[in-house]
């Protein structure tokens, strides 16, 4: 939860300012203080959550203040900042019981990260999991659809139902289903993955029949939630297997008969063609898993969120994979935030990792970004091969209809009046067709200006 208490100790005032504007922001509680004495006086009037604190302050030193607080036994979580740090100085201040070392100039990603990060652990050891949200699963993005997506995700965790997400493929429907598992009542319970096809033998490997060595997914689950990502994919067999596990559990919700509880929230997903072709699914098992239906927004809705998703994924492959730092040129990060982005942000993360490991110097130009984007069209096979020949005539052809504009609309940068030109259709006719396929050409547009 954005509710905790934070300490931002610095004798720099435009530091403290910052940290206090940007933390404020993120809806954390924000007191400040210039310097040993003031912290110490804000620490004994207020128990904190985290306190962020400067290693190099004038009188006392904040190396010091830390032991001090150290050897009293109250010390609160502390990330420590310095602008000229050493190493040597980082393992003693986390010898001393800091949790983290961040140094200036702090970008905005790395101090949320490592404030989330810090908050998190903090909680998770005091037995209080599920109250703050892993970093690592919260979708990024401070953009109107961002916000009412981790709005509605929040409110759904509260209720045990069933929980079904659509969405393109590589639009993060499992980090949405792990997101919303770390609001629910189960955070702290396993969180169980497994994927449709993987369902279609036997009767599915939905039954209560695993053994202590081999467990089924059900058993492993028992307390949690499990994730089954593709339902789409599930075969009828796998569909009937579980439809009878279903009617049991409803008919016997107090385990009052010899048979195993069964005490398992399903959170499900499929891809966004997935209700327009339901042939061969059975639509009580739907009803059933769709208690609630959550979408996923594509990248594109979005796009002005993509700089973020640059910088977050930036910070987050360097710290974790170790991957050389770059920055985004304003030009590369421009050209990215008017892509269509058909494989959403699974594209975007890939996208990053091949620019931050096979490209040199300091920052990434358009021309790279240009090179990218160029084989990443011959790449997205998703777009031009879906699977026709299980679909009505007329799908099939808005289906192809839709690849078809997605794919040249990337060629022309973004500008329909190019894509015009490109596919030999007269302006205003393509205006409509591009509305009634739900290619969305607006945001690009309206991030050209």
């Amino acid at each position: 939860m954005k509710n905790a208490s934070i300490l931002v100790v610095d004798d720099e005032s435009n530091i403290r300012l910052l940290l206090e504007e940007i933390l404020t922001e993120e809806g954390y509680q924000v007191t400040t203080a210039s310097n040993a004495a003031e912290a110490r006086d804000a620490k004994l009037a207020e128990e904190y959550d985290l306190i962020l604190l400067d290693i190099w302050m004038p009188e006392t030193d904040g190396i010091s203040l830390l032991k001090e607080w150290a050897k009293k036994g109250s010390l609160a979580p502390v990330i420590m900042m310095s602008g000229h740090g050493t190493v040597d100085t980082a393992v003693e201040a986390t010898r001393l019981g800091a949790v983290d070392y961040i140094e200036k100039p702090v970008s905005l990603v790395k101090l949320l990260r490592t404030v989330d990060k810090a908050l998190f652990h903090t909680r998770t050891k005091k037995g209080q999991q599920g109250k703050l949200v892993p970093p690592s699963v919260t979708p990024v993005g401070k953009s109107k659809v961002m916000q009412a997506l981790r709005d509605q995700v929040a409110q759904v965790a509260k209720h045990d139902s069933n929980v079904l997400l659509v969405g393109e493929p590589g639009s993060g429907r499992e980090m949405v289903a792990r997101y919303l598992a770390s609001f629910s009542d189960r955070a702290t319970e396993p969180f169980v993955t497994i994927m449709a096809e993987a369902l279609n033998n036997e009767n599915g490997g939905l039954s209560f029949s695993g053994s202590t060595e081999n467990p089924s997914a059900i058993d492993r689950a028992q307390g949690g939630i499990l994730f089954i990502n593709e339902i789409g994919k599930m075969s009828l067999n796998a569909q009937n297997s579980f439809s009878d596990i279903l009617k049991k559990a409803r008919a016997n919700p107090s385990n009052k008969s010899e048979e195993k509880s069964f005490d398992v929230r399903i959170i499900s997903s499929a891809d966004s063609n997935f209700e327009s072709n339901l042939t061969g699914f059975m639509r009580e098992l739907l009803s059933e898993l769709s208690t609630v239906m959550i979408r996923i927004p594509p990248l594109r809705l979005y796009a002005e969120d993509v700089p973020e998703l640059l910088r977050y994924n930036v910070e987050m492959l360097v710290d974790s994979k170790n991957f050389p730092f770059r920055r985004f040129s304003v030009a590369a990060q421009n050209r990215l935030r008017n892509y269509p982005w058909p494989g959403n942000i699974r594209e975007l993360k890939n996208i990053v990792s091949r620019l931050l490991i096979l490209s040199n110097g300091d920052e990434v130009t358009l021309e790279e970004v240009e090179i990218e984007l160029a084989s990443q069209i011959t790449e997205n096979t998703d777009l031009i091969k879906p699977d026709f020949l299980s679909m009505p005539l007329r799908e099939a052809r808005e289906h192809f209809e839709r690849a078809y504009l997605q794919q040249q609309l990337i060629l022309s940068g973004g500008k329909v009046g190019q894509l015009a030109k490109r596919v030999g259709m007269e302006r205003t006719h393509l205006y409509r067709k591009l509305r009634s396929l739900g290619v969305d050409f607006r945001s690009i547009s309206a991030n050209k200006k």
